[in-house]
């Protein structure tokens, strides 16, 4: 396996990556005191695309042209992430939907629409509940705002339910806790972050073969960094104050569509419910976590049905 590190990036530098997304180009921004990456094309009414862990603004290319289409098409590297800065706090999801909002306002957008995958459905999520009047609707693909039930993930997983492949009726996601851990998975994954994404990508993914080589090189090439992992496992060492924060937010009332997995859609049905009035979630069952890798065409296609109104 390669290792990659800061001295090998060149083919997994934005402005080579961005070639791959004719119209697309990269752009930077300095708001509420952080400096985000984002990139940028496709006219319409607008788009905003988060991505999660761990992977970067890169992980949308499956669908963005597609996006482009209809939309005007913004993916982020949210704070932490990529080519963003990684400040040493700002880590919870209110925060994080700031730095999102006050984007906005630096490109003179008053309302868009979200799509967040993972730990970018959870600062989706918090922009919806903080902004909502800046909130045309919100899509959420295998990830929703941190809630109390996150402290109800077993430390051991159940009998017979840690296999190959996740679980998704039992899921045992022990990243939860290992990203917790502060200082240590640097130490431990500072140069060879691929050992995890392989092992991540075969657990999660139903066809592991849809994250090519290519992609894992440009996820492992930016998270081999220490400040990129300690950055990336800040998200989840907010989860505390994010569900503190949940307990202070309304339902939310703009348009909802969760995107869940084989093994997510059970658990987007069953919450979305409790937080959003106005919500339909679809399952794409024949895939596993990373959605846009494995089925993007039936992802595009429940986004596309989703915002675009009949007739148009």
């Amino acid at each position: 396996m390669q290792t990659l590190t800061s001295a090998t990036p060149a083919p997994y530098s934005d402005e080579e990556l961005i070639k791959q997304l004719p119209g697309f180009s990269n752009h930077y921004a300095t708001v509420n005191g952080v400096r985000l990456h984002y990139v940028a094309g496709g006219s319409g009414p607008a788009l905003v695309c988060l991505p999660g862990w761990p992977q970067t603004w890169y992980s949308y290319h499956p669908i963005a042209a597609g996006l482009a289409r209809h939309y005007r098409v913004i993916i982020v590297d949210i704070r932490g992430m990529g080519s963003s800065d990684k400040p040493t706090g700002g880590y919870d999801k209110k925060t994080m939907a700031r730095d999102i909002h006050e984007l906005l306002r630096h490109l003179g957008i008053g309302q868009a629409s979200l799509l967040g995958h993972d730990i970018g459905g959870m600062v989706a999520s918090s922009f919806g509940f903080n902004y909502p009047e800046a909130t045309t609707a919100l899509i959420l693909a295998d990830g929703a705002h941190p809630s109390e039930g996150l402290r109800q993930l077993p430390l051991l997983p159940a009998p017979g339910s840690f296999t190959a492949k996740m679980n998704g009726q039992q899921p045992y996601v022990w990243w939860m806790a290992f990203n917790q851990v502060k200082e240590l998975p640097e130490q431990l994954l500072a140069g060879r972050f691929a050992y995890l994404l392989d092992y991540l990508f075969r657990y999660v993914m139903l066809d592991e073969s849809r994250m090519t080589a290519f992609d894992r090189a440009v996820y492992a090439a930016v998270y081999n960094e220490p400040a990129s992992i300690r950055a990336a496992n800040a998200w989840y060492q907010a989860f505390d104050q994010d569900i503190a924060d949940a307990g202070t937010y309304p339902r939310l009332a703009m348009p909802v569509l969760g995107i869940g997995s084989g093994v997510s859609y059970e658990y987007l049905q069953m919450s979305l419910p409790y937080v959003a009035e106005d919500v339909r979630v679809v399952g794409i069952l024949d895939s596993g976590h990373y959605l846009f890798e494995e089925q993007p065409a039936q992802v595009l296609a429940a986004v596309l049905d989703f915002l675009r109104p009949p007739g148009r």
